[in-house]
């Protein structure tokens, strides 16, 4: 059995985050999983001092659609490196006009509406099941939105994030479902199974919600150029938010303030 170095902060990035870039030293490593082959290479890196590894969600170059991201793999390889925090950035659409393109969400709850993605770990013959009624860490959701703060984003403290299968975008009639009928905030297509996951690994998860434009629902036109723009400012903004996260997590585990890294206790059959 391989053995590998032990990193307890992970990040996994989205759309338009394929590299931190916030290394002082980093390398490249391969994890082999049950699952198959994780999204991409994982780098790990040094951030005052702390050591980080980084996955691209979709693959460098962006290769990977959202409905074929093998979510066990890159999750169970996270945990093989001993990970036991995760930041997860993710590309957003907004279902609320005052949540606007270029603010950041961190959100406290989610809709799944996916509908063919492999969901747990437990396929038997061990069963567990999980409580998400609060599906995200609270402490390190408190860190994200105190180092947003400190650095003057635009930052929503709360949502609900509504996850649709893709790789399409919503039609009209189901944006408005969303917004008027769910009461979702914001729309993406890669927060599930990796929170499900995550959870069962017994992490500590959160999520950064960047928002690049308004979801169908507003009808407000809006151009790709527009959209490549929002993104690579948001992208600008999550690298200084995750350095400035990465150094206020505590190096313990002990000091983890939460019930996420104990979901296993009450969830086995």
């Amino acid at each position: 059995m391989l053995e590998y170095e032990k990193v307890p902060i992970a990040i996994i990035g989205g759309s338009g985050l394929y590299d931190p870039k916030i290394f002082s030293e980093s390398k490249e490593i391969k994890v082999y999983t049950p699952y198959g082959d994780t999204s991409d290479l994982i780098t790990i890196g040094t951030v005052e001092g702390k050591k980080v590894a980084f996955l691209p969600r979709h693959g460098r170059r962006h290769r990977i659609p959202p409905h074929k991201i093998n979510y066990r793999a890159n999750i169970w390889a996270l945990h093989e490196l001993g990970v036991k925090w995760v930041i997860s950035v993710s590309a957003v659409g907004s279902l609320r006009m005052d949540y606007k393109p270029g603010d950041f969400v961190v959100p406290d709850q989610f809709i799944d509406m996916t509908k063919k993605r492999e969901y747990t770990f437990f396929d038997g013959p061990v069963v567990a099941h999980v409580s998400m009624a609060d599906p995200f860490c609270n402490h390190l959701r408190k860190i994200i939105i105190s180092a947003a703060k400190d650095l003057g984003i635009t930052t929503h403290e709360s949502g609900t994030y509504i996850c649709i299968e893709g790789p399409r975008f919503s039609t009209r009639a189901e944006s408005r479902v969303w917004k008027e009928v769910f009461k979702a905030d914001i729309i993406g297509m890669t927060l599930v199974p990796e929170v499900n996951l995550a959870c069962e690994m017994q992490m500590c998860y959160a999520t950064i919600a960047t928002i690049t434009d308004y979801d169908v629902f507003a009808e407000v036109p809006v151009t790709a150029e527009e959209v490549t723009r929002v993104m690579y400012e948001n992208t600008e903004k999550s690298r200084k938010l995750l350095y400035e996260v990465i150094k206020r997590i505590p190096d313990k585990p002990d000091e983890r303030e939460c019930s996420c890294c104990n979901s296993l206790k009450t969830a086995l059959v």
